[in-house]
């Protein structure tokens, strides 16, 4: 039966014997292992009773088994939904919850924790490990190593991937057969991928970087990746000349750029660096053409639309713009109130649109109704500007969403848990430049007349409530904060009072 997805990326391997995954350590997984495993997870998530549109919640280190599940989801035809190993059960939950999931496959050390909340939700709860173990990985141990794939058309759901906002808990997105392969394979045509690359791969798999930009590009190619646990410095260098090509965020190049061992002979043998999910400095730009004379390609995405405009790989990248839009896709500048298209120059709204685009937010047709344009265009909520060659930049987001070191993070949920504290009377979160991660949050609080709340507790909390990338670098505790004639604190205000707060100047 017809797979739109699976037909497209997984099947063209079923029996080729090629390295697929390279893992650290010398050990490697084929194409054709890879997809037996796969094949295998299909048969326990279909044992389990899940129909086709269901969503299966994966919350799990990276692993080669991880990758498999994704596939595996694909190839049952149910909704393939990531989440962020650092998630506390109660961030957990609202996720169950909200997507309706009929399985959550979690880490062997977090079963016990965590069953009582997938028992509550009447979800099933599987377990799958970094190093191949759990019980899903038992339950398909004797299963067989095909699968007939479930017919799933182009509109069908493959991923629902929770994006952040600013008023609220996350929103989300459903990300269609089409929208997923359309990306993969306008990607692979414009950044000249074959199946001689090798991608040096040390992005997270819960989030659309790592895994529908990263790993689709190279099903849709054939080539193989250097798949690491994560990004460690000594670990990337180490494997950069085995490697064609990688991906990263700007923290990557950063970290790559405090090395000695970051040179021209290092990265003779790469052909690609890709910059993306968080803003790259043109200073950071500049420093790694002149240290290693390869500029770094920067895209502009987001969760809802996957990839939109990219740098070209052949002709000028020009450092501060994400580039034209991609090959069958349509963005545009327009004036926010009225969605008159700007001259080139004009800041104003960046809208999308294209197969790439999602179909709307999960169970919230409102929302999604006033986010689209009546001719189909996605209001993006980011600011920007083309130049008179038709290049993007983005100048900033008119939400106060904060993107740190690739990762989404949205004030108001850090904001409830402060406001929650003893002491504290407000508090307000913003995001900073830093070198590193992009920007960073930082927590402005306001405290009651009593006198100022204990920093210690307050700390003590965010880390229980709270994923580690979501705690704020720095909490200052100020007299007020500004607001307008109606009442509305200017965050604006704030950022500029401490846009340099880490940079020394």
């Amino acid at each position: 039966m017809p797979n739109t997805l699976f037909d497209a990326l997984f099947a063209p391997h079923t029996d080729r014997d090629s390295p697929f995954l390279r893992l650290a350590g010398g050990a490697a997984v084929s194409y054709a292992g890879f997809l037996e495993t796969a094949a295998g997870f299909a048969h326990v998530l279909d044992d389990a009773g899940l129909v086709p549109g269901d969503r299966v919640a994966v919350q799990v280190e990276k692993s080669p088994g991880a990758l498999a599940l994704y596939a595996a989801c694909v190839q049952a035809g149910l909704v393939f939904l990531p989440l962020n190993p650092g998630y506390t059960a109660e961030e957990l939950g609202y996720f169950i919850d909200d997507s309706g999931a009929g399985l959550l496959v979690c880490d062997p050390g977090r079963a016990r924790a965590l069953a009582p909340l997938a028992e509550t939700r009447s979800a099933a709860l599987h377990t799958l490990g970094a190093a191949g173990d759990g019980t899903l990985a038992e339950a398909a141990a004797g299963q067989s190593g095909k699968f007939a794939p479930v017919a799933r058309g182009p509109d069908d759901l493959a991923a629902l991937l929770y994006t952040s906002g600013t008023t609220g808990r996350s929103k989300g997105a459903m990300l269609t057969h089409d929208n997923l392969l359309s990306n993969a394979v306008a990607l692979a045509e414009a950044w000249r991928f074959t199946a001689e690359d090798v991608l040096l791969h040390a992005l997270p798999i819960f989030h659309t970087h790592g895994l529908f930009v990263a790993s689709n590009v190279s099903l849709a190619t054939g080539c193989s990746m250097i798949f690491l646990p994560g990004f460690d410095l000594d670990a990337v260098i180490g494997h950069m000349p085995e490697a064609t090509a990688m991906m990263g965020v700007p923290t990557f190049y950063t970290r790559l750029l405090g090395d000695r061992r970051l040179t021209r002979e290092l990265t003779a043998h790469m052909r690609l660096f890709v910059s993306g999910s968080a803003p790259l400095l043109p200073d950071t730009h500049e420093k790694f053409a002149a240290r290693t004379g390869h500029r770094i390609l920067e895209r502009y995405g987001m969760t809802e639309t996957g990839m939109n405009t990219s740098n070209p790989h052949d002709g000028e990248r020009r450092a501060g713009t994400v580039g034209p839009p991609l090959p069958g896709v349509e963005v545009r500048v327009t004036e926010p109130a009225t969605g008159r298209t700007l001259a080139p120059g004009d800041i104003g709204q960046v809208e999308v649109r294209g197969p790439n685009v999602f179909k709307g937010y999960w169970k919230m047709p409102e929302k999604t109704a006033t986010e689209f344009r009546e001719d189909g265009f996605f209001i993006t909520g980011d600011l920007g500007a083309f130049d008179a060659d038709g290049y993007l930049r983005i100048v900033g987001r008119d939400k106060d969403l904060i993107i740190s070191g690739g990762y989404n993070i949205y004030p108001k949920e850090i904001e409830l848990v402060l406001d929650a504290q003893p002491g504290v009377l407000e508090s307000a979160v913003i995001g900073v430049p830093h070198e590193d991660f992009g920007e960073t949050p930082v927590a402005l609080v306001v405290a009651e007349r009593d006198g100022p709340p204990d920093r210690e507790a307050i700390t003590a909390e965010l880390r229980t409530a709270l994923a580690r990338y979501k705690h704020p670098r720095a909490l200052l505790f100020i007299d007020e904060l500004p607001r307008n004639a109606m009442g509305k604190v200017q965050k604006n205000v704030l950022r500029d009072s401490y846009r340099n707060l880490f940079s020394g100047s």
